[in-house]
């Protein structure tokens, strides 16, 4: 009787298993370089459960710590994937003692009829090292960005 209920119980834990997929990102101009891949679970809104990203800002008026900035899934702010657009808003705060500054990456692509997924970056750079009367130096760079959905 015991082993029938194991066998019973292991039957119906193992019902279908969630499709999962991803996407990647990436964008390399004069201003920045950028990558970010993600993983996504098929149905129930389609969470994003890891991502990891990478920029880097050529742009030497940003301050040194913040022009290579990394990402994680946890720093994913907002996120929208459907059959024809992927957006994706990444936000990171300055680590550490230091004057408060962030890096906030937002992707923004549309479907193309081949498949591929192409639109725009915008990257901004806040930073309050160095402020006078207590106002910050911003710094917002912009570019072309593919994106590949699985």
């Amino acid at each position: 009787m015991h082993k029938a209920f194991l066998f019973f119980s292991a039957l119906l834990m193992s019902g279908p298993a969630a499709a999962s997929g991803g996407f990647t990102c990436s964008a390399d101009d004069g201003s920045a370089s950028i990558n970010v891949n993600g993983g996504v679970t098929d149905g129930m809104g389609s969470p994003v459960f890891s991502l990891q990203g990478e920029i880097g800002i050529r742009d030497a008026a940003v301050a040194e710590d913040l022009r290579k900035t990394g990402f994680e899934r946890t720093h994913l702010a907002q996120y929208w994937l459907d059959g024809s657009e992927l957006r994706l808003v990444l936000y990171r705060e300055r680590e550490g003692d230091k004057p408060h500054g962030y890096v906030e990456l937002t992707l923004r692509t549309m479907a193309q009829a081949d498949g591929a997924f192409a639109g725009g970056y915008v990257l901004e750079v806040f930073d309050m090292t160095g402020a006078t009367a207590g106002e910050g130096m911003a710094v917002r760079l912009d570019g072309a960005v593919s994106c590949s959905v699985e």
